[in-house]
């Protein structure tokens, strides 16, 4: 089964697209070549200025403590278990103290002369070579461990807030019941009544060839499923097809 997700709001919307990053920062810090880490490098820099662009720490921690009082209301439900409640809430409070203490996020990056001036020249075509920074090059031709401390140590400083967004999104991502459904033609439709989401997702067989397309606000929520021709253009599907559905939601 393949997985989409598709955000209801910005909120989510930015910190699905945070956590893409944080997922393509770790696999390119674990390779050894010099090129992965140019990937990894590029991608620390694409963190930094969203968090530069937003209050991405403030969102965070406004969710964490939304999803705190939601869980303690919880309480009052007498199915609940009150000792995984209380391990939930203090992994909450676990995440929260170091993010709440930290000053602005990747300071110890803006503060670097040299990545600043390599980040002004990655935003260049082919502006890494050793012709115009030699000093990257040489960089790079260090041991790959040493390369490595380096990529972990510039990154340190966003660890908090990747270890608090994937708490969050966790806990959005199970608040969510999965059930099957049938798209008629290609197209399910479902009208909400105003009650709106956070986010969804669809679970599609990977053998049926097809992606969806999907939206929603607090009146109804659309999934039409597609297909793609020779030249990937996608293509509505015409035939019922059968799929899993989340809706996930907390506070």
């Amino acid at each position: 089964m393949i997985l989409y997700e598709y955000p209801c709001n910005e909120r989510v919307r930015a910190f699905l697209r945070v956590e893409y990053l944080f997922d393509r920062l770790h696999y390119f810090m674990a390779g050894d070549d010099p090129h992965l880490h140019q990937i990894a490098v590029t991608t620390l820099f694409e963190i930094l200025d969203v968090c530069e662009r937003s209050d991405l720490r403030g969102m965070i921690l406004q969710d964490i403590e939304r999803q705190r009082l939601a869980l303690s209301a919880l309480r009052e439900h007498p199915g609940v278990s009150s000792k995984l409640l209380d391990t939930m809430l203090n992994e909450l409070q676990e995440v929260t103290a170091p993010l709440a203490a930290q000053g602005r996020l990747g300071q110890n990056l803006k503060e670097n002369d040299w990545l600043g001036s390599l980040r002004g020249r990655l935003s260049v075509p082919g502006g890494c070579s050793q012709v115009d920074i030699p000093s990257y090059y040489a960089w790079q031709s260090r041991p790959v461990a040493q390369r490595r401390a380096d990529l972990q140590s510039w990154s340190e400083a966003f660890q908090p807030m990747h270890a608090a967004l994937m708490l969050v999104l966790r806990l959005l991502r199970d608040a969510g019941d999965v059930l099957e459904h049938t798209a008629h033609e290609g197209n399910y439709q479902e009208m909400l009544g105003g009650k709106s989401f956070q986010l969804l997702r669809v679970w599609v067989d990977e053998a049926a060839g097809v992606f969806p397309e999907m939206s929603a606000n607090k009146y109804v929520l659309w999934v039409r499923f597609a297909l793609q021709d020779t030249t990937n253009k996608p293509v509505p599907l015409t035939r019922d097809i059968h799929f899993k559905l989340a809706r996930c939601n907390i506070g």
